[in-house]
């Protein structure tokens, strides 16, 4: 058996990164062991015989497998199983399928699965961004239609170098960057960033280093599968019907090509339906079966709109290429919350309401998650209802689009927010899409800034965000625009948020439908966002244009003091006794850490300085002339 193994390797940002075949998995279609430190990862691929039937996608699953024992830890659970997938396993997952997903043949059908598992974790090394490569070279080695191989590294950057897949304590000391970037040997297909308000050209450099080192990967894997690759299955192409785009553009395209012209709604629908009935009715007597002509008629009208943006620069709405929708913003429109922040885009409308809580709110994340970090105090939860886009299906838990667009709001948040020292807070913000069309991440990330100036947390600056989009023709020709919306979106090549402050860039999401993009895109995309956003942030600042001076009337209030160590346990009493006592007489909630910080919280400011002066009466903490107050155990000569 070891002498089907194969094994190869190479040094990046200072580790070995090893790619092993031949061993584990043996009757997956591929399957890779990659090794990085003493990071284990088993990338496996398989890929069904037949195509399925009736799907107008493609049926890709990507799942990545956090096991407990990788860091030699017994689940939590009652049954000491692990559970349903964290969501950093979830946001991995999607890290994984979106740069594979656009390099599987157009009209392939066959359910295609990609399953990571961790076997091993050491602390300081990302197993998310090995994954891509893993899972690239699984699929590169088998049987199963793929155009890769792809490259993907993670970029940090300490102010004066970037730096090659950094560790988890390089970045937390230097937190200006962390970037994805995945390549094909011609260009970017994935791009997924958190900066701390990045100057756009030093962004631009960064992506552009990662994807030279993108090649080391790639030549990497092309000569694993020189070594031990099988011969590629023919794909079956689904929902290609041999001339009936052309049947349907010689029956209606002067209709289609005037009816994407039509920039109003309900009468530009209403032309597109009526180029429709036209080409059913012309083509009634033909050889074309009717699912042949629907699907004519859609190729169609996406030529015929593209052609409309390239020839004409005219978008469906009428926009030129750099235009904005109409914008508008509001804040405090809610009673009783603690910040509230409404914003719109066009169609696209987004209701963020903010709530700040104690140290007891934090999100307590444990080894369950193989996430090291032990709580977040900022959270940012994303809801799209089906009444959002028009549609009724049943209400579930959160999907994993929603919980992607969730972290990257909160990602394009996180570095504005205030240090804890300075405000004290956990501070969840919730979006509520209302109405889609068109990057609802973006508006999510808007109504977020504009909630949390409501709620009178202190940002560093306001942050926004927009969506760019591209069409292109394969020979050179392309149009960049700003602030896709619905059809721009279905029939474009790209969708590239980027968010940001006045200063720069805080979040980056890229995702093609293209087998990549040019890197000489990226700096007039990075360029064009910026535009859009000091127009946003104009529309947000006459909304409000500061953060307010303080938290809500019914947000709490939170008085932090400093004791003496030595007399935490006078304070906590046995058992908490004492402690709970006095919760239980103020209403607040009482926190004190290690070193003697006390965190107290409380409906209002005189509540929380009453429940601390209490606090200083028990630990002796008495100031001359202070009046304390207390039970008379018994009258002596000298007093009581």
């Amino acid at each position: 058996m070891n002498a089907l193994k194969h094994e190869i390797a190479i040094n990046l940002g200072g580790e070995e990164l090893r790619l092993e075949n031949g061993q584990l998995a043996l009757q997956a279609d591929g399957a890779i062991l990659l090794s990085y430190g003493d990071l284990r990862l088993l990338c496996t691929v398989c890929m069904k015989d037949s195509p399925r039937e009736g799907l107008d996608f493609f049926p890709l699953s990507c799942d990545f497998e956090e096991k407990s024992y990788s860091v030699g830890h017994i689940p939590g659970s009652v049954l000491r199983r692990e559970g349903r997938p964290p969501d950093s396993a979830t946001l991995t997952a999607r890290l994984t399928d979106r740069p594979l997903r656009p390099l599987f043949p157009k009209g392939m059908r066959n359910d295609v699965q990609v399953i990571n598992t961790l076997l091993a974790s050491d602390k300081d090394n990302e197993a998310d961004v090995l994954g891509i490569v893993g899972a690239s070279a699984a699929l590169h080695i088998s049987r199963i239609p793929f155009n890769g191989p792809i490259g993907a590294v993670r970029v940090g950057y300490d102010g004066e170098n970037f730096v090659v897949n950094p560790t988890r304590s390089f970045l937390a000391e230097n937190p200006s960057l962390d970037l994805v970037v995945a390549s094909t040997a011609k260009g970017v297909v994935m791009i997924e960033a958190g900066a701390s308000q990045l100057p756009e050209d030093e962004v631009e450099a960064a992506i552009e280093f990662g994807h030279e080192h993108n090649q080391e990967l790639i030549a990497l894997q092309e000569e694993l599968r020189e070594l031990c690759g099988v011969d590629k299955a023919e794909p079956i192409i689904a929902g290609v019907y041999e001339g009936a785009e052309e049947a349907v553009a010689a029956a209606v395209g002067s209709d289609l090509a005037a009816a994407v012209r039509v920039t109003t709604e309900p009468d530009r629908s209403e032309a597109v339906a009526a180029a429709r009935e036209a080409a059913n009715a012309a083509l009634e007597d033909s050889d074309l079966e009717p699912e042949a002509v629907a699907a004519g008629f859609e190729s169609a009208l996406k030529a015929a709109t593209r052609a409309a943006i390239l020839d004409d620069q005219l978008r469906p709405d009428g926009r030129a290429p750099g235009q904005l929708r109409e914008l508008s913003a509001d804040v405090g429109i809610l009673p009783r919350v603690h910040g509230t922040g409404l914003f719109q885009r066009g169609l696209t409308q987004c209701l963020n309401i903010v709530t700040l809580g104690n140290a007891r709110s934090v999100q307590r994340i444990g080894l369950d998650n193989l996430d090291w970090e032990e709580s977040k105090r900022y959270m940012h939860h994303y809801y799209m209802p089906p009444f959002a886009s028009g549609e009724a299906y049943p209400l579930r838990g959160p999907r994993r689009r929603e919980i992607g667009h969730g972290y990257l709001a909160e990602r394009a948040i996180t570095p504005v927010l205030p240090d804890e020292s300075e405000f004290p807070y956990v501070i969840r913000t919730v979006s509520e899409i209302l109405s889609s069309n068109g990057s609802t991440s973006m508006a999510a990330t808007t109504a977020s800034a504009l909630a949390l100036m409501d709620a009178g947390v202190p940002l560093k600056a306001p942050v926004t965000g927009i969506s760019i989009g591209l069409i292109s023709d394969g020979d050179g020709r392309h149009e960049i625009l700003t602030d896709i919306q619905g059809a721009e979106d279905h029939f474009g090549d790209m969708d590239f948020k980027v968010a940001g402050s006045a200063e720069g860039v805080t979040a980056i999401q890229l995702d093609i439908k293209l087998d990549h993009i040019p890197l000489s895109i990226i700096g007039p995309v990075l360029a064009r966002g910026r535009e859009a956003r000091m127009e946003i942030l104009e529309v947000m600042q006459a909304a409000i244009d500061q953060p307010r001076d303080s938290v809500n009337t019914w947000a709490p209030k939170i008085e932090i003091h400093k004791i003496d160590p030595a007399k935490i346990g006078e304070v906590i009493g046995p058992g908490g006794k004492v402690i709970r006592k006095l919760e239980e007489l103020t209403g607040a909630s009482i926190d004190i850490a290690e070193d003697g910080t006390l965190t107290v919280a409380a409906p209002d400011r005189e509540q929380a300085e009453k429940t601390i002066a209490m606090i200083r009466d028990i630990i002796g903490d008495i100031e001359l002339g202070r009046v304390v107050s207390g039970p008379v155990e018994r009258i002596l000569p000298f007093g009581a």
